[in-house]
């Protein structure tokens, strides 16, 4: 059923169920209907700005708390499913939320599309969007690795498109550009809630959303019209003040913060600019604090709505929803004196360029010092690639500002000394750039510009400079810099910072160069110093939006047919995991137990392995294949403890399956931080793995683990990881009983006989506990619809 009010679909969400679709709105009377109708988007045009809805929340639970409010509460509460009775204890409560929408990039949307495929679902209730970006390989240039890309994945991108025509999701082609650039243009507002199937999806806060990153079984639950549980994040204040100029970026700012809060210091809380110095950032530029916000463990990252929000939202054809801004800053504002859990502080007068790496994206440095570091740990100071671009540092601004420290250097007769790679962030960015003629004066410095696609940020690179364990150096202006992130090869020394400082490095050729004080020697023989870098926030002509790469889905998809070949290597269908037996996890063998970082790049590579992400049989092939093995302080080498051979993790997670043997992984500090990659959840569960005890966990994975039945364990003393061993057994007691609160008794057989038990944390609630008792949560959502 669809409501109509005055000849027109109402403030369109559609519910879902297992028998069929009615419509899901704002619950607004046909006067406030008329008052806000305003479009979610352009290419929403029968789903309506939810504000009315909002306020009325917000309202609500403004009386309950009874006092002033940051802006992350007011914007999460207003999504409350239950503003009324919701317990709103910041870090404690869960909270069941309504999202306004859903995006999934095509590395992970195939994944959560085999699921809402298994949940007998025939429609989306939330506007959904797949994005097609993860795919694409930088090789050559962007024309040639497109037309690539579209041939290699082209059964992929067929199953993406016919679910989006079947089940109501819009679908951006290859070469629309990078999910999180598509968002900012088309999607985001002030005060939107939405979650995405990837980590950088907080990019969205630069627009005053708030914008989470999650795995694809939480995104199978809002297209569900399942409420949607987060815990109740705590709220981390940055003032800023005073304002930006010369070679200082927004980057700086994000890379500022990720030395002070470390990768670990954002998990499990809101990070929410505020204060005077917001007003000298532009729009993309606190596009690019929030987004990577995710390097800091982040729930996400938010600013408050202002001018530079408004002209970017006109900038890109939604005046319209600029002007309900306007309406409604109470909303997309913090109160006066709004209490922060902490408040870091910083003078943007006084802040300097950073670059930070390499392998972890907290090592801060100042621009001036990272060269003396550089010598003194024995990185190669050789820059051999710039890269300026990806999800996190394209918007026009960025692009702008490089060019005109390019223009600067050509004057004098140089080129970049390395080879500059540049990629646009969207099909709209790069042909706005060409029109202007941007491009071209990075191409003229010997830039290539590749695909709209993520490419080498996320390891699609077909790197060809360097041999394979050679040790270098590479700057880029993205957001993730973990070991073989990029290319693959462990001994690339990847550093981060701002798309500016990537270009004066390139320029320079080496990491020991300092554009605010060096001076660079043309090509007469003459000494000069590069100029502060500038460029126009907006486009002077607007935005040239390039090619139509938008497939709107029908109102009526039942007749489309999504095929998958059972014979298919890029695509499988989901068997369901197996349901809790009911007993306690006895003598469970370790499979590995892991040293130091375990990102979920090692958990589950990127890379080629993007190809199999809609395979889950074939994607377990690369489980941990880049973790450090206590066992034996070696990568992708264990021992079958029933054989006693050594082989690859996922051969022995295989044998132990086939075999029977329950197993469970032991971690350290922080594990699971990165992408929000729900592979590294669903192939352990897939090979046999049971529990996952570790020293403290990224919040995505955690979550991405119990959606799978899995059991995510942390040590009551942290001491204790220290006293298990590769060869020991452990049985968990007592999961009949297992409760919110409740500690697990884990108890640990050595292999001469004896045991020790120690105190493992969780943080299940009720739902969450019957997801584990069903074997998942798609399995527990298909229960509820049974009536069981």
């Amino acid at each position: 059923m669809v409501i109509r009010i005055g000849g027109q679909r109402g403030v369109c969400l559609l519910r879902s169920s297992i028998d069929g679709v009615q419509a899901r709105c704002f619950h607004v009377s046909p006067l406030t209907a008329a008052a806000t109708k305003v479009a979610m988007s352009n290419l929403d045009k029968t789903c309506y700005m939810p504000y009315e809805t909002l306020q009325a929340n917000l309202s609500v639970v403004k009386k309950r708390l009874g006092r002033p409010m940051t802006l992350s509460e007011k914007v999460l509460y207003s999504h409350l499913d239950d503003p009324r009775s919701a317990e709103l204890t910041r870090g404690e409560s869960y909270l069941k939320l309504r999202p306004d929408r859903v995006a999934m990039q095509d590395a992970t949307a195939q994944m959560a599309m085999l699921q809402f495929i298994s949940s007998g679902l025939p429609r989306v209730a939330v506007p959904s969007t797949i994005h097609c970006d993860h795919l694409i390989q930088a090789q050559v240039e962007g024309e040639k690795d497109l037309a690539r890309a579209i041939e290699l994945n082209k059964e992929v991108y067929n199953f993406l498109a016919t679910s989006g025509l079947k089940y109501g999701v819009g679908f951006w082609k290859p070469g629309s550009g990078i999910i999180h650039q598509i968002i900012l243009e088309n999607y985001a507002f002030p005060g939107l809630l939405m979650i995405g199937t990837d980590s950088h999806t907080p990019n969205g806060g630069g627009l005053g959303g708030l914008c989470i990153g999650v795995g694809g079984a939480d995104a199978v639950d809002v297209m569900a019209d399942i409420p949607w549980e987060l815990k109740c994040p705590q709220v981390i204040g940055v003032k800023l003040t005073g304002s930006l100029s010369g070679w200082t970026s927004p980057k700086d700012v994000i890379l500022k913060v990720a030395g002070i809060l470390t990768v670990k210091g954002g998990t499990g809380a809101i990070v929410e600019y505020f204060g005077p110095g917001v007003e000298s950032i532009s729009c993309t530029g606190m596009g690019t604090i929030c987004n990577m916000g995710a390097e800091i463990g982040a729930t996400t990252s938010i600013f408050p709505y202002n001018k530079r929000m408004h002209n970017y939202l006109v900038a890109t054809s939604r005046k319209d929803i600029a002007e309900l801004a306007d309406q409604n800053t109470n909303l997309l504002t913090p109160d006066d004196g709004a209490p922060y859990d902490r408040i870091v502080e910083i003078n943007l007068s006084e802040l300097e360029p950073y670059i930070n790496g390499p392998f972890t994206p907290d090592l801060a440095h100042t621009v001036d010092k990272v060269g003396a570091a550089a010598k003194k740990h024995n990185w190669p100071l050789e820059v051999k690639v710039g890269l300026i671009g990806s999800c996190t540092n394209s918007s026009y601004e960025d692009m702008g500002r490089c060019a005109s420290i390019v223009k600067q250097a050509m004057s004098h007769g140089l080129k970049s000394k390395c080879l500059f790679h540049i990629t646009p962030g969207s099909e709209q960015i790069r042909a706005t750039i060409e029109r202007d003629g941007i491009a071209e004066i990075l191409r003229s410095f010997g830039g290539v510009v590749l695909a709209n696609a993520c490419g080498p940020c996320i390891g699609q690179w077909d790197r060809k400079d360097v041999a394979k364990g050679e040790k270098n150096t590479i700057v880029t202006s993205y957001n993730r810099n973990f070991t073989g992130r990029n290319d693959a090869n462990p001994n690339t020394h990847c550093f981060v910072t701002s798309p500016e400082i990537v270009t004066a490095m390139s320029l320079a050729g080496t990491l020991d160069f300092d554009p605010r004080r060096d001076e660079l020697t043309g090509s007469d023989g003459k000494k000069f110093k590069l100029d502060d870098p500038f460029a126009a926030e907006l486009p002077a002509l607007g935005f040239d939006p390039g090619e139509d790469t938008f497939q709107a889905p029908p109102e009526d998809g039942s007749n489309v047919n999504v095929e998958v070949s059972p014979e298919s290597q890029r695509l499988q269908l989901l068997t369901p995991f197996d349901k809790w037996d009911g007993k306690d996890l006895e003598d469970m063998t370790i499979l590995i137990k892991t040293v130091g970082k375990c990102t979920t790049d090692h958990i589950s590579a990127a890379g080629p392995w993007l190809r199999f992400r809609g395979h889950l049989d074939n994607i377990s092939n690369n489980l941990f294949l880049t973790a450090l093995s206590a066992d034996n302080n070696e990568m992708n080498n264990v021992q079958n403890k029933s054989t006693k051979e050594y082989g690859s993790v996922p051969d022995t997670a295989r044998a132990y399956k086939a075999a029977g043997i329950k197993w469970c992984v032991i971690g350290d500090d922080n594990y699971g931080e990165g992408s929000s990659r729900e592979h590294a959840a669903l192939e352990p569960r897939h090979l046999g793995g049971r529990a996952i005890i570790v020293r403290s966990f990224a919040r995505i994975h955690e979550t991405n683990l119990k959606k799978q039945g899995m059991l995510p364990l942390t040590f009551a003393d942290p001491a204790d990881y220290d006293k298990i061993t590769p060869d020991d057994k452990i049985t968990l007691i007592g999961l009949q009983q297992l409760a919110p609160g409740k500690p697990v008794t884990c108890r640990v057989k050595k292999t001469d006989g004896k045991s020790l038990d120690i105190i493992l944390n969780h943080s299940f609630n009720e739902l969450q506990i019957a997801w584990f008792k069903a074997g998942s949560a798609l399995n527990r959502m298909k229960e509820i619809a049974a009536g069981k």
